[in-house]
């Protein structure tokens, strides 16, 4: 890899690679490294973001005396010995290759267990760490993405006839509405997704500028509440960064929203100078190693491979942050009651946090850094 820049990172934190992460070179971001025998606390972030999304919590969880881990994920930023070929195997992108990088990182480290943090794509890999190998995760927090459980086998049907496999079909009711609407995740699984971002038409700066701003609570209309179904008629209550206009690309669905120059000048969440960066690593690798994460779970590949782990929940200590401007919450509806529910038996704390959309670390990261703290206190694991 060629010289790259410095990241703007604050004070305490460090850029790293480590070699040998089940075949990957993965780069890191380390705060807390200063002592030994610290707890380790691994954060995985989700899409489009990198590692550099924790910066803002990283410092705040060191000083309480952690040693805090966040990798660039497969298919992101400067971890290398991943392929983006749309036309190549899929396997590596799979949740449980993503589960073993994990524990592969968490290993090097020399660590036998640690707590762990995922946002947005993240928190499904977070969730199934903890689900799988509970002995090394020993607490998990879900960010913005709930989750509901293993996939259920079919039960209780050695004398029913066998049901044919059945497309969903709310694909289709979402194109035939009178305004014909499409799921962001099916267009992110298509061949020119990644094309439509990495050389969209306003750039790839200000492509993340309008993207970021159109998520968070920045975008007042950005006011969830929980769906009745999955239908097509209750999706298309969903803003359009989730379920888009049929003809658009996510590059023209989210120019609608680009920010004003004062409303960018006095973002201080996500100043430019930070954004370059982002814009800058996406530029550099384009979008779709974190693409193939998408094409793996609209494969059904997914759903059939996690069955394996059928009536299964996470059982370690749990605790669910989310913005409460924020639509991942409820954009599958039911997940986030089942969840509460049945998907994790030690649920103890569920928060919606005033003042931030999607991007919820970077948005309140002095709330966000407050609950992390207080949870890990009662789970017993701090």
């Amino acid at each position: 890899m060629p010289d790259l820049p410095d990241i703007p990172l604050p004070a305490g934190i460090r850029s790293r690679h480590v070699d040998g992460i089940n075949g990957l070179r993965m780069h890191v971001l380390e705060a807390g490294f200063e002592t030994k025998g610290r707890p380790c606390i691994l954060l995985l972030h989700g899409f489009p973001e990198l590692a550099f999304s924790w910066r803002k919590v990283m410092p705040a969880l060191a000083e309480a005396g952690y040693h805090v881990i966040a990798p660039d994920q497969r298919g992101y930023g400067r971890t290398t010995g991943w392929a983006a070929d749309y036309d190549g195997d899929l396997a590596p992108f799979s949740l449980l290759n993503l589960v073993r990088d994990a524990l592969a990182l968490v290993s090097a480290f020399g660590y036998r267990q640690a707590d762990l943090v995922g946002h947005d794509f993240g928190s499904p890999v977070a969730a199934w760490c903890a689900l799988i190998r509970p002995d090394v995760f020993r607490s998990v927090t879900l960010m913005s993405a709930p989750f509901g459980g293993a996939p259920p086998l079919p039960f209780n049907t050695v004398d029913s006839p066998a049901k044919p496999a059945i497309e969903d079909p709310v694909h289709r009711e979402l194109a035939v509405l009178p305004r014909p609407r499409k799921h962001y995740q099916w267009y992110y699984s298509t061949r020119e997704a990644n094309a439509d971002m990495q050389h969209a038409p306003q750039g790839v700066h200000d492509f993340l500028r309008a993207y970021y701003h159109h998520k968070s609570a920045d975008w007042t209309a950005n006011k969830p509440y929980p769906l009745k179904s999955w239908s097509a008629d209750e999706l298309a209550k969903l803003p359009t960064y989730y379920v888009m206009d049929a003809g658009e690309t996510m590059a023209e669905t989210v120019a609608k929203e680009m920010p004003s120059p004062a409303a960018i000048a006095a973002n201080q969440w996500l100043p430019d100078s930070d954004l370059a960066y982002y814009s800058a690593e996406y530029g550099r690798t384009g979008f779709q190693g974190g693409l193939q994460w998408y094409r793996y779970g609209t494969s059904g590949m997914l759903n059939s491979e996690m069955q394996l782990f059928a009536g299964r929940s996470i059982d370690v200590p749990s605790c669910f942050i989310s913005g409460k401007q924020d639509w991942g919450t409820y954009q599958r509806p039911g997940i986030f009651e089942a969840m509460q529910e049945r998907g994790c038996t030690r649920m103890l704390g569920c928060h919606l946090v005033d003042g931030a959309g999607h991007w919820v670390q970077q948005e309140q990261p002095g709330e966000v850094s407050r609950l992390l703290l207080d949870f890990l206190a009662r789970s017993g694991t701090a």
